[in-house]
């Protein structure tokens, strides 16, 4: 099959900058592609990078979308190096999502098969903010939150999670994610504070997992604190792509993996591994627009085995711009 082939980079200012300890970020940058087959048929695909987390670069993709004719094949499509995870997911995404699609589709409906009966967890502010924060969203029906550790001083951070969980209503599930900032002795001291928190039996809140509490680099340490502490951990960067997830499955993580379908890579060799290894998994955002929530969304009703929230509570940081992407593309 051949397709005509377009796309057109994208800019969304975040309301306010995210923290993490990879730093601040205020502008989420990306792709949309177009694919039109032979009868016209649409296919819209998003590539949404994130260098930092272990994507290629925004750059990187730019060029390789710009080296590509206007007319391109099945066999393009699925012969994108391992090195553009985000490029693979974005193209074989506007692949998929052509089925059904015609001429004049605007792409304004994004309904995703069996989305409903996905429960969502939504991102709280790093640091004090969180504490202001989390009523609105429980209001909305959230109530799973992940809160963003290994910012500020772990002094400061324990005092804020002191608070949280006693604020926060009972049954809450709380994640606590450090982006792979803190030290061994930081991760040792906040699993031995949620263990003991647990075995005290003080607070109504359960806390889920603590999410890469360190870098890619120290896996195994990851993987021995793992086994040391009730307290579950979950990690992130350490899978960021197809290559790294298989590497560490190997290596015997058998803990939570998240995975964040806008950067791992090829869709279909993300459903061929799950469906293999049947791995406990949490899929999760990379602040993509519509267009590859609906595909990620789609990998997350097919693939999650644990009934565990998804990481796509993350409207809050955006303003709710209805008709901005059909204004992207409507002289295409």
């Amino acid at each position: 099959m051949r397709y005509q082939f377009k796309f057109r980079p994208y800019q969304r200012r975040f309301l306010r900058s995210l923290t993490t300890n990879h730093g601040k970020w205020d502008i989420r940058e990306g792709i949309i592609l177009r694919l039109t087959d032979e009868s016209g048929k649409l296919g819209w695909g998003e590539i949404a990078p994130i260098s930092w987390f272990g994507s290629e670069t925004l750059e990187q993709a730019l060029d390789f979308c710009r080296q590509l004719p206007e007319e391109i094949t099945d066999e393009i499509i699925f012969s994108i190096p391992d090195e553009l995870p985000a490029c693979q997911f974005g193209f074989e995404s506007a692949w998929e999502w052509g089925s059904g699609r015609d001429e004049g589709d605007e792409g304004d409906n994004f309904i995703t098969p069996n989305s409903s009966l996905l429960l969502y967890s939504a991102l709280l502010a790093a640091g004090e903010a969180a504490l202001n924060q989390w009523e609105t969203l429980w209001q909305q029906g959230y109530r799973t939150f992940k809160w963003k550790i290994g910012v500020d001083a772990i002094a400061d951070e324990l005092k804020i999670f002191e608070s949280l969980i006693h604020t926060l209503p009972a049954f809450t599930k709380l994640r606590l994610d450090a982006n792979g900032g803190l030290s061994y002795e930081e991760a040792n001291l906040w699993l031995r504070t949620c263990d003991n928190l647990k075995a005290n039996g003080k607070i109504p809140v359960e806390i889920e997992f603590i999410e890469q509490p360190l870098p890619v680099e120290q896996f195994q340490e990851m993987l021995e604190l793992s086994t040391s502490y009730e307290t579950v951990i979950a990690i992130d960067e350490s899978v960021a792509t197809l290559g790294q997830l298989a590497a560490c499955h190997q290596q015997g993580w058998r803990g939570i993996f998240v995975i964040k379908p806008g950067i791992v890579g090829s869709p279909s060799r993300l459903r061929t591994f799950c469906h293999q290894h049947q791995i406990d998994t949490v899929f999760s955002s990379v602040f993509e627009t519509a267009i590859a929530r609906l595909a990620a969304l789609q990998l997350a009703a097919e693939l999650s085995r644990n009934n565990r929230a998804i990481g796509f509570g993350i409207d809050h940081f955006f303003e709710q711009e209805e008709t901005w992407l059909q204004s992207l593309w409507k002289d295409f």
